[in-house]
């Protein structure tokens, strides 16, 4: 599976909203020297190469090589919140509505889980300015997961003593898989993400925490 392929997260064309071709083939080639290299080992002229094309054309699209950076990672950060807020405003329990949740973020961070490192661990790598920018972003996706697990407090649904320490622990255990999933491996993003609805779901004391789907993940 291609990098292209594989942060698309099952879109027809993926990073289909940036444009041109010129500029989304610059992005994709530097998602894949970033996974790869960091972002500090990694030149211009990495991103240029593997792109097929010129250093000088990359500056045609981009600035600075922290401008790609910054761009790849608001993205990656809007499709994340776009993720975990269309389960929250989803019909259903909080119960339901956090294993929604949690299993499609852990979906995405699986099945794009080049994209994800970069989006994830590459944060300090930003200017002051820009890394408000994303920290503003990860702090509405907080807001979303917090106010499931506060919803389902509320409801009587779950048990949970410390609300803010429970949130940051989900959202650790959810990013942590575009850390260690591999393609190749015996898991798909469905079964990984049905594992960790399961396991989110004792996390908070759900009252009926549904048992996994997806096969045996032993």
């Amino acid at each position: 599976m291609s990098t292209a392929e594989e942060t698309a997260g099952g879109e027809a064309q993926p990073w289909g909203e940036v444009t041109p071709d010129a500029a989304r083939r610059l992005l994709i080639a530097a998602v894949e020297a970033f996974a790869e290299r960091g972002y500090h080992a990694t030149t211009t002229r990495d991103i240029a190469g593997r792109a097929g094309m010129s250093p000088a054309a990359l500056y045609i699209h981009y600035k600075t090589k922290e401008e790609l950076l910054h761009r790849i990672s608001r993205i990656g950060h809007e499709k994340a919140l776009e993720i975990l807020r269309t389960a929250a405003r989803g019909e259903g329990s909080a119960t339901e509505r956090l294993a929604d949740a949690v299993s499609s973020f852990v979906r995405w961070h699986a099945g794009g889980r080049t994209t994800a490192r970069v989006v994830q661990y590459e944060l300090d790598s930003l200017g002051p300015d820009a890394r408000a920018e994303i920290v503003a972003l990860r702090r509405q996706c907080d807001a979303v997961v917090r106010g499931l697990i506060e919803e389902g407090a509320a409801s009587g649904e779950f048990d949970v003593l410390d609300m803010r320490g429970t949130t940051l622990a989900v959202l650790s255990l959810c990013i942590d898989v575009a850390r260690w999933f591999n393609v190749d491996g015996p898991w798909t993003p469905d079964e990984v993400g049905a594992l960790y609805a399961d396991l989110v779901l004792r996390m908070v004391g759900a009252k009926q925490p549904p048992a996994p789907s997806g096969g045996d993940h032993r």
